[in-house]
C-alpha cells in the first residue's frame, strides 16, 4: 500500500507544481477565473528572487512563479498558516513580478495581466465561500475593469465537494489538497482517472523521495508546528491581557459609579477621594 505525503508541504507542493508545467497548467486553469476561452495552453517558469518574508511564518509560505502563451504571469503560493499581513505580502508580490516585466526600453503597453494566487490552508473570513476573487473595478459600473492584477484566494478548510457550483476539474483538484495527506489509506477512482493529477498522486508517494527529502520534509512540518505553537501561545497571551485590563477597567468604572453617587450626596472630595482611591481630578472630571 503507497504512503502518501502531504501535497500543501513546501517539498511536495514545489516537486508538484514547480517542476511539472503540464501538472500546473491544468491546476491553474481549473482554479483561476480565468475569462472564457482563455485558458492556459503553455507554460513558463520565473525565477522566485527576492521573495519578502513573513517572520513568524518563514517556514510557511511556498511559491511557484510561471508565465503563459499570452504573457499572463502567475504567481502560486501554498500558505500554511494565516497571518493579517499576508494579503498585503501577495499584493507586493504580485505587484513586484507585474513591474519587472517591464524593461527600461519598453512601453508600458507592453505590460501584461498578473495573477496571484494564494491556496491557505487555514481558515481567514468570516465568509462561507472558500474562493476569494480581487479585482479593480469601478465602483460605480463593476463591469469597468482594470485587468493588470488580479488576487485569487482558497480558504481550503471551507472547500465543500458536494456544495461547491465549480466545473468538475476544480473540485479534483481541490479534493487533491484537501484529502491526501499520511493517513490516506485509498485514494478515490474519480481522482485517479484525471491523467494530471494521477501523475501529482505519484509525485506525493512517500517512495518517490530520498532519504534527505523525507528528513527535509519532517524538518518543515516541526518549523511549522512550531510556528503555529508560536502564534497559538501569543493569542493566548494576547487574550489573557485583554481580560486582564478588561477587568481592571470594570474595578475603575465602578470606583466611578461610587464616586458619582457620593458627589450626588455632596459629600467632599477629599473623602471621596480617601474612600475610592480615585484622585482628586479624576473625580472633578465625574462632576462635569
Amino acid at each position: 500500500m503507497s504512503r502518501y505525503l502531504d501535497p500543501k508541504s513546501d517539498l511536495v507542493f514545489k516537486k508538484i507544481f514547480g517542476g511539472h508545467p503540464a501538472l500546473l497548467k491544468s491546476f491553474l486553469n481549473a482554479v483561476l477565473p480565468l475569462p472564457t476561452g482563455c485558458l492556459i495552453e503553455d507554460l513558463e517558469y520565473l525565477s522566485s528572487e527576492n521573495i519578502p518574508e513573513i517572520p513568524e511564518f518563514k517556514h510557511s509560505v511556498v511559491d511557484v512563479r510561471c508565465f503563459d502563451q499570452d504573457g499572463r504571469h502567475f504567481i502560486v503560493e501554498m500558505q500554511m498558516s494565516w497571518s493579517k499581513h499576508f494579503m498585503q505580502r501577495l499584493l507586493f508580490n504580485t505587484a513586484s513580478v507585474y513591474v519587472r516585466q517591464l524593461k527600461a526600453t519598453e512601453n508600458f503597453k507592453e505590460l501584461n495581466p498578473m495573477y496571484g494566487l494564494a491556496i491557505v490552508a487555514a481558515s481567514f473570513s468570516k465568509e462561507t465561500e472558500c474562493l476569494h476573487h480581487y479585482q479593480l473595478r469601478d465602483t460605480k459600473n463593476i463591469d469597468k475593469t482594470i485587468d493588470g492584477i488580479q488576487l485569487v484566494l482558497l480558504e481550503l478548510p471551507k472547500f465543500k465537494p458536494k456544495t461547491i457550483n465549480e466545473k468538475k476539474l476544480t473540485v479534483l483538484w481541490l479534493r487533491f489538497l484537501t484529502e491526501i495527506d499520511p493517513q490516506t489509506e485509498t485514494v478515490d477512482q474519480e481522482l485517479l482517472e484525471v491523467p494530471e493529477i494521477k501523475a501529482a498522486l505519484a509525485l506525493t508517494e512517500e517512495s518517490a523521495y530520498t532519504a534527505k527529502e523525507l528528513e527535509a520534509y519532517e524538518r518543515n512540518w516541526d518549523a511549522i508546528r512550531s510556528e503555529k505553537t508560536l502564534m497559538e501561545d501569543k493569542w493566548e497571551e494576547g487574550l489573557e491581557k485583554g481580560r486582564e485590563e478588561g477587568l481592571a477597567e470594570g474595578k475603575v468604572e465602578e470606583k466611578r459609579e461610587i464616586a458619582r453617587n457620593m458627589l450626588l450626596l455632596g459629600l467632599p472630595v477629599t473623602m471621596i477621594a480617601e474612600a475610592t482611591k480615585l484622585t482628586a481630578e479624576e473625580i472633578e472630571y465625574l462632576k462635569t
